[in-house]
Order: C-alpha cells, then structure tokens, then sequence
C-alpha cells in the first residue's frame, strides 16, 4: 500500500472507472442503492461536482473515490482493504470541498447516508460524523404480482414526455412539487442526458388545461432486473387526486413489459403521503438510509 497515489476526476474517462470499482466492492444485494450509474452520469454532469470528485490508485488499480455532489453530500466507494488508510483522506476531501465554499457564518455540514448496516454507520461515526434524525425509505414491489389499471380523473392524459422541449414545464413543477430551487431546466436536461435515460419510461400527467400536473420518472436495470420508478412528483393543485398512484401503476406496468422483475422506489422517511401511495398499490419498506452530519469550520 506504499505506491498509493491520488488525483482529481479528469473527465469521462474516469466515469467508468468509478463505475468499475462500485460494481466490484459493493456487495451484489445493494447494487441498486443510491447512487447507481444514472445518479453518477447525473451528479457529473455539474462542473462543480466534477472539481469536487477524487480518486484513489495502488500501482494504476483503483482503490476508492469520493465526491460531494451540489447538496453537500459525501458519496465514496473504497476498496475495504484500503479503508483504514484511506478513510480519513476520503473525509478530508469532503471538507475541503465544503470548505471551498464557506457559509456566511463560517459552519457548513458535511452530510451523509447509509442502509442501516454496521460497516458504514462505524465508519461515519470514526470520522467524527454524527446521526441525524433523518432517513430515507426504500421500497420494493414483485412485478408478478398482478398490476391494476391506472385511473385518472376525467379530463387529465397520462403519456410519456414529448422530449426536452418539455424540461422547463417538467423542472418548474417540480420546484413547486418539492418546494426546492434545485430543479432548473439544466438539471432536467442533466437528467435526460444520461445514458439509461429512455424519454418512453419519463410519464407524465397532463391536467384539462395542458400543463403538467405530475410526473413519475422510471428506468431498468438489465443486470439486476430490478426498475426504478422515481422520483415521483405532484403539482400542489393537484394533490389528493389519485395521480402519483396512476403514475406508479402505468410505470410497474411498463417495466414488467421491459422484463424487470421488481421495482423500487425511495422517498424521504417524512413524507408519509409518498409511502401510503407506494403500499396502496403493493410497496413495502425494504430497508431505510440513515443519514449524518458532520460539521466543517
């Protein structure tokens, strides 16, 4: 371990390598766990991420990398053989990328998260992180299971998006959805360029007046047969009408027809409206994402 070397993200190429190493250290039950290959391509194509994203090497083998994405989240892979001496490095790095930004205040907060699994939860809790009371929940649902016929109010069209001339609609409701700023139009365009992105799993629902009133993106994993139908989003005047539910059924359906034999969702452990949606229509909880703060002065 005396040859390790390190260096920043250098461009696309590099791309793979990261992908490479997640598929070789991730234990194949969490091959699905966030961030997959789409949630990668996704975070990188931020200039500012690119610049915050480290690689670590041992004689020209990748060993780990680390990246803060634009919510201050540390994502990192490591070999588990490198994980006593590169730990600390890996947790350096994400402060200082915070730090090239500092609060008003002088504090930040490097965030985290992991399933609730004792390897990570130690790691984070040596590097000086702390447990939040926030949490995520993922949930499952077999596609052999029968999948009921979505229904929508009258007046409304279930479809898929007609293409990127449909970004600024689909981006501004969910800024309204989710009440966050983050969704610009160059993010939905982010999203939609990324190599598993398929305009025909992207629904959306289409209210009377022609705007878009909820949206549900969905993708496949042909290695893992597993299909991922959020996020899921909708329009505040739009809520309590039975959309998100439709827009989950028409997914499940789709991603059956694309041979994937489950599909998963996640959502925030508050948002209880989300979750009573996903079991109403066959989801259950399959395991939570535990999250962690550390503070960067």
């Amino acid at each position: 371990m005396s040859h390790i070397t390190s260096r920043l993200y250098e461009g696309e190429k590099d791309l793979q390598v990261i992908l490479d190493l997640l598929t070789k250290v991730r234990p194949e039950e969490h091959l699905s766990d966030y961030p997959v290959k789409v949630d990668i391509e996704e975070d990188l194509a931020s200039e500012t991420v690119r610049a915050n994203t480290w690689l670590w090497f041992d004689e020209g083998q990748t060993v780990g990398w680390a990246y803060v994405d634009v919510f201050n989240n540390l994502r990192w892979e490591v070999d588990s053989q490198y994980e006593e001496v590169l730990g600390a490095e890996i947790v350096a790095w994400g402060e200082a990328c915070i730090l090239k930004d500092p609060t008003d205040g002088g504090t930040a907060t490097l965030d985290a998260s992991c399933r609730d699994a004792a390897a990570r939860i130690s790691f984070l809790k040596r590097h000086g992180f702390r447990q939040t009371e926030d949490t995520s929940v993922h949930m499952t649902r077999t596609l052999s299971d029968p999948i009921p016929e979505p229904k929508l109010p009258q007046g409304f069209v279930l479809r898929p998006i007609k293409g990127t001339e449909e970004a600024e609609a689909v981006a501004s409701m969910h800024r309204a959805a989710f009440g966050s700023d983050y969704m610009t139009t160059e993010n939905r365009l982010a999203i939609m360029n990324t190599s598993e992105y398929d305009p025909s799993l992207d629904l959306l629902v289409i209210a009377p007046d022609g705007m878009v009133a909820a949206y549900c993106t969905c993708s496949v994993n042909d290695q893992t047969k597993v299909g991922s139908s959020d996020p899921v989003a909708t329009h505040p005047d739009h809520q309590r009408m039975g959309l998100a539910r439709a827009l989950l059924l028409r997914g499940m359906q789709i991603l059956k027809e694309r041979g994937m034999e489950s599909a998963q969702l996640g959502t925030r452990g508050d948002n209880i409206a989300m979750q009573k949606t996903a079991e109403s229509v066959g989801f259950t909880v399959k395991y939570q994402t535990i999250w962690f703060s550390k503070e960067v002065n």
